[in-house]
């Protein structure tokens, strides 16, 4: 499954079309889109890194830092914010990869950076601001 995917309609396991359950996070992206913009300039700003990964999930994460509580905002997902270099410690990207990562990474005035946690798995995808 391509990245891009994960917030298009699919097939449901008896060929009735469905609407992906990621169209949630899609909604609450356009609502979080200004501060995730804003806490990813402040992390190039301050040159805490050159590469911010926001990380949403529903459930519990052990990486990165609450950011946006889907409880405050009545939303349905939670925001942690990390980095690639947080994800290379702790082995989600190996370390032979990060450079392969970084030059893959879109610039992060345009995109954010989401590793979206789903119980299916785990996958990074580039989302424009809105």
């Amino acid at each position: 499954m391509e990245p891009e995917d994960l917030f298009k309609p699919g097939a449901g396991a008896h060929g009735e079309s469905q609407e992906s359950p990621l169209k949630s996070l899609e909604t609450d992206l356009i609502m979080y889109s200004d501060s995730i913009r804003e806490i990813s300039d402040e992390i190039i700003e301050n040159q805490v890194s050159q590469y911010p990964v926001f990380i949403a999930h529903q459930h519990e994460v052990s990486i990165g830092e609450l950011i946006l509580d889907k409880n405050d905002f009545g939303t349905e997902w939670n925001i942690h914010v990390s980095t690639v270099e947080e994800f290379v410690e702790a082995g989600i990207i190996e370390r032979h990869k990060q450079k392969f990562f970084t030059d893959k990474y879109k610039d992060p005035k345009k995109f954010m950076c989401l590793f979206v946690v789903v119980p299916e798995g785990a996958n990074f995808v580039f989302y424009p601001y809105k």
